[in-house]
């Protein structure tokens, strides 16, 4: 296993971690993968509050194996389903007796949308129960995790002193989401990064068009598609540790294999070509050419267009379909949707890609704020008990 240095912490962790999200197998399964993870070196294992079978699995095999002094463990905390002060208390303390422990290692507020959902936190005192469990150790590292657009990214960097974060990112979200400027923007700052869907969700492993596989078929070192996805990430020295939720044995022993030889800097020119040439198979026909650049923004009205691209474009090509691309461009466009656009044309003054961008944002706003869109919203707001 090669291990990154947290530079905050100097902690030396493996550049593979384990994400337990898919911990839907019996316990001695459980136990069997994360003693063989473990005994090859993976040392980091990322669980949620949203996830309480997974947690409680996570806790009880560490327990019966005697393991946990030995690993650290990883949970988040869903801020926005808190309304009271002591919410915070008690969800930290179900999650604590879930995971049979009295310490948290890497603490992450949970999909953290932007600033204003910090301050609301806040607010209700969240920097009094943060204080209060990293000076006791029940805390030893906050972070946040992050799926929203670059701009919000770097205001959250920005207003906490974070000890680490979490972002979405892999070949095809290169220039999405926080992207590689948010990536290097945090690492400007001394604050560590680490990955989640490195694979998006398995899409970039398994469900790939044919002429995509054609090309890494094509490629002189034979390797599949998802360790080309997994060497990319790991191919950026500002990337600390690359999440994995790894369902079974072969693919933890695969993904093991892989972490102990992929480093940065690795990757050539020729290998750039070859992803440069997938992500546009992937993205195909009918979608918007935005590069994430983000010099369309701000705009006056509020519209997020570059996240408003990014999920039509999900949904154009397949990555994502149906109900779940409707939540997700709920979720990361949260008041910033494209049906706030007034057709000022200010942002097509700045876009380099010379993308119509109005025309754009009503596609947008058909694909995706169709009839259930406003019943959907406000469910979703509702569950997320927004203010």
């Amino acid at each position: 296993m090669i291990y990154r240095t947290n530079i905050r912490n100097k902690e030396q962790l493996s550049q593979l971690a384990f994400g337990c999200m898919r911990f839907d197998r019996d316990d001695k399964e459980v136990e069997r993968q994360l003693s063989y993870a473990i005994e090859n070196g993976v040392n980091y294992f990322d669980t949620a509050y949203a996830y309480p079978k997974n947690e409680e699995r996570l806790g009880r095999a560490l327990q019966k194996l005697g393991l946990r002094q030995k690993v650290n463990i990883a949970t988040k905390m869903p801020t926005y389903l808190i309304t009271k002060t002591e919410g915070f208390n008690q969800m930290f303390n179900t999650q604590l007796k879930r995971l049979q422990t009295d310490y948290i290692d890497y603490y992450l507020m949970h999909m953290i949308p932007d600033v204003n959902e910090w301050e609301r936190a806040c607010n209700l005192g969240i920097l009094d129960f943060i204080n209060e469990k990293k000076e006791s150790g029940q805390i030893r590292n906050l972070g946040f995790s992050y799926h929203g657009g670059l701009k919000e990214f770097k205001e959250l960097v920005d207003v906490y002193e974070w000890d680490f974060c979490m972002i979405q990112f892999n070949y095809l979200d290169e220039n999405n989401q926080a992207g590689i400027a948010g990536l290097e923007y945090a690492a400007s700052k001394g604050l560590p990064v680490f990955i989640m869907e490195p694979l998006r969700g398995g899409k970039l492993a398994n469900k790939l068009p044919k002429e995509a596989l054609k090309i890494f078929e094509k490629a002189p070192i034979k390797r599949s598609p998802a360790e080309w996805a997994l060497r990319w990430v790991w191919n950026h020295p500002a990337v600390v540790t690359v999440l994995s939720g790894m369902n079974t044995m072969e693919m933890l022993e695969e993904n093991i294999r892989i972490a102990s030889e992929a480093k940065p800097n690795e990757l050539t020119q020729d290998d750039f070509a070859m992803f440069e040439g997938v992500r546009k198979l992937i993205l195909g026909n009918g979608t918007v050419p935005c590069t994430g650049c983000g010099y369309c923004m701000p705009c006056p009205k509020g519209v997020d267009i570059p996240m408003c691209f990014t999920c039509y474009n999900d949904k154009k090509s397949g990555i994502e379909s149906g109900i779940k691309s409707q939540y997700f461009y709920i979720q990361r466009t949260h008041n910033h949707q494209a049906s706030l656009c007034v057709e000022c044309g200010k942002c097509e003054k700045h876009c380099p890609q010379n993308i119509a961008i109005r025309e754009e944002l009503k596609k947008v706003k058909k694909e995706l704020e169709g009839p259930i869109y406003r019943p959907a919203r406000f469910i979703a707001k509702k569950i997320m008990k927004r203010r």
